[in-house]
């Protein structure tokens, strides 16, 4: 982390200044900024930028060589799967938290990772907003691999449209009024043209999907997905939904599969010293250290249902544990120094993968701050400096 550029946003910050940066990114669809955003960026130097990078590479070998579909065959749930998958997600997400080595030197630890898309479209206008409340140098960026604000829409624009005309592409949530992230979505349509339309009003006539609208009804030949099966589940009795067993006319953006592919399922099959051991609970074939260990659910939305003091009874109250990790636990680093206590860090790297290409490449990130045991709204009630973010990264 940049020294000199955290002690010059900390001494310029103001409360004021503070307010009327959350009013601008307000009066990008009033009343849907439903999360916290922190008071800060971070600002990251280009050692800490490679060190993610270079893992990430690593992590890209896995997920693109020839036996990676075969070993992740299992990860998707049977009441899951869903035809037309197709070779890749056009969209993934690495999760790194900002931790410290034995030398005291910041290095970073994988979280987790998706195939599936995250806050795309926000965080390209919170970029160009932060950048101005933040005062961040032209040599310092959110964008990555090459790309600037121009290229990152077009290409955003390109994967999400891929020629379809946007009347007939469609964002697919379940009930998206409701979403803490649903600013996204309102930057989404006003980016691609394209509308939100929850799952319950998508219908199909024979292979042909369509909603209704003003009693007309809209073809749908692609969706850019957003629902997340696991939490679909939580919701209960939402009413009745298409089978989304049967195969459509359609394309997916990306296909729901990819979700569970690329996901904390495929953590057990990495080794680098940026990515904690993982095992599948199933295959602990001798005794571990559970102080060292959480024990996480691979089936689990926001991390619902992760266990961080394990103990043997945890272990044992587990009925199947071949859907189940144990991951070596990540000490998250203070910092991030803030008017009173640090903030602990955790940096989401987005990759595009457009078709015809034959690897993810990165493009931009999101940031988010914690003050808590761990990331997330419920560890941090009652504090500052902590929430959503971006950081800034210094340029080669």
């Amino acid at each position: 982390m940049d020294k000199l550029l955290r002690e010059k946003f900390n001494n310029s910050f103001t409360t004021k200044k503070y307010e009327a940066y959350l009013q601008e990114l307000d009066n990008l669809h009033p009343g849907a900024l439903d999360f916290r955003n922190a008071e800060t960026p971070i600002f990251v130097d280009k050692d800490f930028k490679h060190k993610m990078l270079d893992a990430t590479e690593e992590i890209i070998n896995v997920i693109t060589s020839p036996f990676f579909k075969t070993i992740t065959a299992r990860s998707i749930p049977e009441k899951f799967k869903i035809p037309g998958e197709g070779d890749h997600p056009q969209f993934v997400v690495f999760d790194y938290g900002v931790c410290k080595n034995e030398a005291g030197e910041p290095v970073p630890q994988l979280i987790e990772m998706q195939g599936f898309p995250t806050l795309f479209a926000y965080q390209a206008y919170l970029s160009d907003i932060t950048s101005k409340y933040a005062n961040v140098p032209d040599h310092y960026s959110s964008y990555l691999g090459g790309y600037n604000r121009e290229k990152y829409i077009n290409d955003l624009k390109d994967i999400i449209l891929a020629g379809q005309d946007p009347s007939e592409v469609i964002l697919l949530e379940i009930f998206p009024e409701q979403q803490k992230t649903r600013i996204d979505f309102f930057c989404t349509e006003k980016l691609t043209g394209i509308k939100t339309i929850c799952l319950t009003r998508l219908k199909a006539d024979g292979a042909q999907l369509y909603y209704e609208e003003n009693g007309k009804k809209h073809p749908v030949k692609r969706i850019y997905n957003r629902v997340i099966f696991d939490d679909l589940e939580k919701q209960g009795n939402i009413g009745e939904i298409i089978d989304l067993k049967k195969e459509y006319d359609v394309q997916w953006c990306p296909h729901p599969n990819w979700f569970y592919r690329i996901s904390k399922f495929t953590l057990p099959f990495i080794d680098h010293p940026y990515i904690p051991e993982t095992f599948f609970l199933s295959e602990i074939s001798k005794p571990v250290d559970l102080t060292k260990y959480v024990l996480k659910p691979l089936f689990s939305f926001a991390g619902m249902g992760v266990v961080i003091d394990v103990t043997q009874q945890d272990i044992d109250q587990v009925k199947d544990p071949e859907n189940w990790i144990l991951q070596k636990k990540v000490q998250y680093a203070d910092v991030i120094q803030t008017p009173d206590e640090p903030a602990k860090a955790e940096i989401r790297l987005f990759y595009f993968w457009k078709d015809g290409w034959s690897r993810p490449v990165p493009v931009h990130n999101l940031v988010r701050l914690s003050k808590g045991k761990m990331i997330g709204t419920r560890y941090n009630k009652d504090k500052d400096w902590v929430g959503g973010s971006i950081a800034y990264f210094e340029k080669d």
